[in-house]
């Protein structure tokens, strides 16, 4: 499963154990929205991946 992670701001160690246990297993790209402000490819990374999840 292709899994995407969308992170808003630089995680935290507690929230980076959780991106971590939840990204076991699967296929993960990891788009840091702090550091690439690349909507286009942003979006195209959302319709190319099964699972999506966005971090604060």
């Amino acid at each position: 499963m292709k899994h995407l992670q969308i992170v808003k701001t630089p995680p935290n160690p507690t929230t980076q154990t959780l991106m971590d246990a939840l990204a076991q297993g699967k296929d993960v790209t990891r788009f840091n929205l702090y550091e690439d402000r690349d909507y286009a490819k942003l979006v195209e990374l959302i319709f190319a991946h099964e699972d999506i999840i966005s971090w604060w």
